[in-house]
């Protein structure tokens, strides 16, 4: 018995020393690792690309996002101002100096109009 374990001994010895000597070498890494595994490698680089790619688009569209949000606030400013001035050049009174002097002869009606009804 003696003997036979001895046997059983060198091989698990051999066994391991050559897994030391692939670890070392890097063989391991390069034809067991790899070969067995290289689907996965692929699909990890694949879903990698795929996830830079993405942040990319997602900076993209913040930034697009920031840069409309501004133009609006621009515009909301521009389209208060329009309406304030729009409001103060339709008063009744600004609209009678204008025509006073533009010199177009239209004169303000004294009597408020009334409507004209007839039947048929």
């Amino acid at each position: 018995m003696n003997s036979s374990e001895q046997k059983e001994e060198k091989p698990k010895k051999g066994r391991r020393d050559s897994f030391m000597k692939e670890l070392m070498s890097g063989i391991i890494f390069s034809d067991v690792i790899v070969l067995k595994n290289l689907w996965f490698i692929i699909f990890l680089t694949i879903l990698g690309a795929f996830y830079i790619g993405n942040r990319f688009h997602a900076e993209r569209i913040t930034r697009e996002s920031a840069s409309l949000a501004r133009e609006v606030k621009d515009l909301k400013a521009e389209s208060l101002s329009t309406s304030a001035q729009l409001m103060s050049v339709s008063r009744q009174s600004e609209v009678s100096r204008l025509v006073s002097e533009k010199g177009l002869g239209l004169e303000e009606l004294k009597t408020p109009p009334f409507k004209i009804v007839t039947e048929k």
